[in-house]
């Protein structure tokens, strides 16, 4: 199981961004699979699926009531927030985004709606002003739904000890996107880490070396405990915060999609 259920120690889930992908079919799901089986086949085989759809356009409630069904118990989404609410010029003008986003029928997964990702493009700055607001729009509840709430940003500018602050002041999680082109922020600031492994290798059976996935696998247990990997970069490093158990979400995503749902299981396999 890559769940870790206690007192001490948070749930570790592992999955891969959306599940219908053409050159999946034949290597991934089986051949002659029909394509509206693929989420159920994919939520069996994995703990968590980023659903990023939603960045570009509003599902209709009918498809997330869809997605629900289709998934075990204990399976957990993440969905990805609207671009109008992330893109917006003035931060102030993303509460109505936001709203609009939560009431469109995403709150229908119930029990397997997990964190909400917001992402943010490669050309915003950190401005600390702005992106108060914009945290301090993020609702905590939402029709008796605790909503935790997962920040990604793309600009270099965020690798800042201020931008960690915020983040814990509002209780929202830094995004640690494993990539060579974006800000690699390990802090741990809200209730949950949230990790985005974008180094895969098509060329590899599981899209990383079996090393690679060792590692991760270590780090993913410390941070359920609460813990910080020594080896990953902390933005606000003098920072002391007293160590507590967290959930943990890590998607192998973009480079080396073809091999995703391989390093995803072969992750959940070192957890169990």
């Amino acid at each position: 199981m890559a769940e870790q259920k206690g007192k001490t120690v948070g749930c570790v889930r592992v999955g891969i961004g959306g599940w219908s992908f053409a050159p999946w079919r034949g290597t991934f799901y089986p051949k002659g699979l029909p394509q509206h089986k693929e989420l159920s086949f994919a939520a069996a085989k994995l703990t968590t699926i980023e659903i990023n759809s939603t960045f570009y356009r509003l599902q209709s409630p009918e498809s997330f009531r869809k997605w629900s069904d289709a998934a075990p118990d204990g399976f957990v989404f993440s969905v990805k927030g609207h671009q109008r609410a992330t893109h917006a010029k003035d931060p102030s003008d993303s509460g109505d985004a936001i709203r609009w986003f939560l009431g469109s029928g995403v709150l229908l997964l119930g029990e397997k709606l997990g964190p909400i990702l917001w992402q943010f493009p490669p050309f915003k700055r950190f401005d600390e002003a702005g992106i108060a607001k914009f945290l301090g729009q993020l609702p905590r509840q939402v029709e008796g739904l605790t909503i935790r709430h997962a920040v990604e940003v793309r600009h270099m500018s965020f690798a800042t000890p201020s931008f960690v602050r915020l983040l814990n002041d509002f209780n929202v999680t830094a995004v640690f996107s494993d990539s060579e082109k974006y800000p690699s922020i390990a802090d741990l600031t809200g209730d949950i880490v949230y990790a985005r492994l974008q180094r895969g290798d098509d060329a590899l059976p599981a899209a990383y070396p079996p090393e690679e996935l060792d590692a991760w696998a270590a780090r993913a247990k410390l941070w359920a405990k609460g813990g910080a990997p020594k080896d990953l970069p902390l933005v606000d490093a003098a920072a002391k915060r007293k160590p507590r158990p967290r959930d943990v979400f890590i998607y192998f995503i973009h480079e080396g999609k073809l091999r995703a749902p391989a390093a995803a299981m072969a992750l959940i396999e070192r957890l169990s």
